[in-house]
C-alpha cells in the first residue's frame, strides 16, 4: 500500500516520453529564481564559480518552449539583471537576446542529444554571452578580467543536466496505475 503518490524517476525524459506544456507561471517562477540566484550575496570561490544562472534558465526555456520565451522575453529579463546588479545598463540584455537567438537557431541540433552532449553546445552559447558583456565592459572601460571570468560558463554547462531535469519534473505526466 503506498501512501505517497509515485514521483516518477530523478532522470531526463525519455525520447518516447511525452511531457505536459510548461505552465507561463512556472517559466516566470523560474526566471525569478535564476535571477535571485544571480542576485545572492556570495564571497570567495562561489563567486569565482557562480554561473549565471539566469542565462541557463533562459537558454533552457528558448530551446523547450520557444513559443513562450524568445528574443524579446530575453531582452526584458537582462535588463532586469541589468538593474539588480548596478551594471551597464543593457550589457545584460543584449548578451541574453544574442544567447535566445543562439538557442533558437541551434534549438533543434541541441534536442537531438543527449544531455552531457547539450552541455557542450551549452557551454559554447553561455561563454558566448560572457564574451558580449565582456566586450561592452571593455567598450566602457573596464579593466580586462583574470582567466578566472570564463570558469563560470563551463560551471554552467556542467550544471546543464541538472538544471534541465529540474525544470522538467513539473512537466512529466503523473503515472496511473498501470504504469507502475
Amino acid at each position: 500500500m503506498r501512501v505517497l503518490p509515485s514521483v516518477g524517476s530523478f532522470g531526463p525524459a525519455s525520447p518516447d516520453e511525452i511531457l505536459r506544456p510548461a505552465k507561463p507561471w512556472f517559466i516566470l517562477a523560474s526566471m525569478l529564481a535564476g535571477l535571485l540566484l544571480n542576485l545572492a550575496p556570495v564571497t570567495g570561490t562561489a563567486l569565482v564559480l557562480r554561473p549565471d544562472f539566469l542565462a541557463l534558465v533562459v537558454l533552457y526555456w528558448c530551446i523547450q518552449q520557444p513559443r513562450y520565451v524568445g528574443v524579446g522575453t530575453a531582452w526584458v529579463v537582462g535588463l532586469l539583471m541589468d538593474v539588480g546588479d548596478a551594471t551597464v545598463f543593457g550589457q545584460h540584455a543584449l548578451a541574453y537576446a544574442v544567447l535566445a537567438y543562439g538557442a533558437e537557431y541551434f534549438r533543434r541540433r541541441v534536442l537531438r542529444f543527449p544531455l552531457w552532449q547539450q552541455a557542450v553546445q551549452v557551454a559554447a552559447l553561455l561563454v558566448l554571452c560572457s564574451l558580449i558583456v565582456l566586450l561592452v565592459r571593455f567598450v566602457g572601460g573596464a579593466l580586462v578580467p583574470r582567466w578566472t571570468y570564463f570558469a563560470p560558463p563551463l560551471v554552467g554547462a556542467l550544471l546543464w543536466p541538472l538544471v534541465s531535469v529540474l525544470l522538467q519534473t513539473p512537466q512529466r505526466p503523473s503515472r496511473s496505475r498501470s504504469q507502475r
